[in-house]
């Protein structure tokens, strides 16, 4: 392995023992709490998607792959941005993936869509800013660890001079 490593580390802790533990499939919760080493004193609340039994008011680990790829995505195009001297000033994307399961109960993504809408700054370049879409992809450590595809289709305005 070559280059420089970087080290990580969460707390998953599981808080859905409703008295029997897992005695049955029905008999507890998915509920869990996610911590950071870095941000002790901040929790995210976790469960399994709706449709596995979960919790549809906390985050589940479908979502937060999809919000990991979107944010990788959306740093690493930052940082391009700047290496081409386009000025970004706005940014929203409204990413979406798609999962299948199997009768065996396993599942994988078949793909994330990114659908970044950009602003830039009057006098930026259109061209570099959507070249830097390109540059992004390949930089993106999350899109570089997953094993599907991850599209983009990303939209780019130039703000009003006058705004």
């Amino acid at each position: 392995m070559s280059g420089k490593q970087h080290h990580y580390a969460a707390r998953i802790r599981w808080t859905g023992n409703l008295g029997s533990g897992t005695s049955g499939y029905r008999d507890y919760s998915r509920d869990h709490e996610i911590t950071m080493a870095t941000k002790p004193d901040q929790m995210l609340a976790g469960s399994a998607d709706k449709s596995f039994r979960g919790d549809p008011g906390r985050f589940n680990p479908e979502e937060l792959l999809l919000a990991a790829l979107s944010q990788c995505h959306l740093l690493s195009y930052l940082h391009a941005c700047v290496l081409a001297g386009v000025r970004v000033v706005d940014y929203i994307d409204d990413a979406t993936g798609t999962m299948v399961t199997e009768a065996d109960g396993s599942g994988h993504f078949t793909e994330v869509v990114l659908k970044p809408q950009v602003v830039i700054a009057d006098g930026s370049d259109l061209q570099a800013a959507e070249a830097a879409h390109q540059v992004a992809h390949r930089m993106c450590f999350i899109a570089n660890s997953v094993n599907f595809p991850v599209r983009h289709q990303p939209r780019i305005t130039v703000a009003d001079p006058a705004v």
